[in-house]
């Protein structure tokens, strides 16, 4: 049986599908604040929800016992508690969901000798890196059940940011099926490419330290971060020592993501117009193209989001808009590499 063949690469690709929602879901869920419904993990039974009146009266009781409840939604009645718990069970299902969708054929696939050695290698990691997912997912809901009735957005911006790179590589295996013939590179233009990777991840994490610490909330204009003003005083006077308003403090999170935006923009459009001097390829010329149009719309949903004070539509959007951001500036360094 030929080994890695198009089943191996819609498998692969299937993973990428369902990263992409769970991604999305995860965002709605932040956005609606409904991370902290479900405080406790049970790893079979907790994939039914509650099914009757009884058992819903005990999820909502058990939800009153921590400080989400207690010190915000104290008010809350049955119904508002059903509106936020679905979010967080829905998000949890599907990580489940992933998780059989990648071990179960990655067994088959290996009993069947369809997988290369090297692939089986790639499938391995991809496996640990979605188990430490689903760990860090619990990681960050237990921050939120102990005294503060938030989530540290260190240890959300360590569960987004992980389960984004999952993606990557998800895809990156699975262009390495596509494209199986290696090729000469330029490793100057794809170091260059490797540099904006870095940069956008960098990026990614603050935009999760945003949604972390809702800095997305503060100073909605732009480009001033308030009338007259393009670096707000708070930036640098929130926190204490100084330092720490760049990775705690409202203001100083978001100055550093609007920034970091400008970086971003900068670099890729410093990659097209290096990769226009270039002799391309069908596929080299599609990615950087998309790159750069992903760019634009994803600056510009970061700039309305601003505006418009983070309405969950547009939350996710961005969000979203990220993914495929991500999405383009991996096709492009594959093709750029090997």
């Amino acid at each position: 049986m030929k080994k890695d063949n198009k089943k191996v690469i819609y498998w692969l690709l299937t993973g990428c599908a369902l990263i992409f929602i769970m991604v999305v879901v995860g965002g709605i869920t932040r956005l609606t604040h409904s991370g902290l419904s479900i405080s406790n993990y049970k790893l079979i039974s907790g994939t039914i929800p509650p099914m009757n009146n009884v058992e819903w009266e005990a999820a909502f009781d058990l939800y009153k016992q921590y400080p989400e409840y207690q010190k915000l939604n104290n008010q809350f009645t049955l119904q508002d508690f059903k509106d936020i718990y679905f979010w967080e069970w829905f998000h949890r299902v599907i990580g489940r969901f992933i998780g059989l969708v990648f071990f179960i054929p990655f067994l088959y696939f290996l009993i069947t000798k369809q997988l290369s050695k090297s692939t089986t290698k790639k499938a391995i990691v991809l496996l640990c890196l979605g188990a430490f997912q689903g760990f860090l997912g619990w990681y960050m809901v237990k921050s939120g059940l102990v005294d503060n009735p938030d989530v540290s957005h260190y240890r959300l911006a360590a569960h987004l940011t992980t389960a984004f790179i999952t993606f990557a590589y998800t895809f990156w295996v699975a262009l390495d099926l596509i494209f199986p013939s290696k090729k000469e590179i330029q490793k100057s233009f794809r170091n260059l490419i490797r540099w904006g990777l870095a940069i956008l991840l960098l990026q990614i994490i603050y935009g999760a330290f945003v949604a972390g610490l809702d800095a997305g909330w503060v100073h909605n204009h732009w480009p001033m971060m308030s009338e007259g003003k393009f670096i707000h005083e708070t930036v640098y006077t929130e926190q204490n020592p100084v330092y720490k308003n760049f990775t705690e403090g409202r203001s100083g999170v978001q100055f550093v993501h609007r920034i970091l935006a400008f970086v971003v923009v900068g670099f890729i459009i410093s990659i097209y117009v290096k990769a226009k001097k270039i002799n391309l390829s069908t596929y080299q010329s599609k990615g950087i193209n998309f790159l750069l149009i992903m760019v634009g719309v994803q600056f510009l949903l970061g700039v309305l989001t601003i505006l418009l004070q983070v309405p969950v539509w547009l939350g996710v959007t961005h969000q979203i808009g990220a993914f495929f951001l991500l999405s383009a500036m991996t096709f492009t360094l594959h093709r750029f590499s090997k």
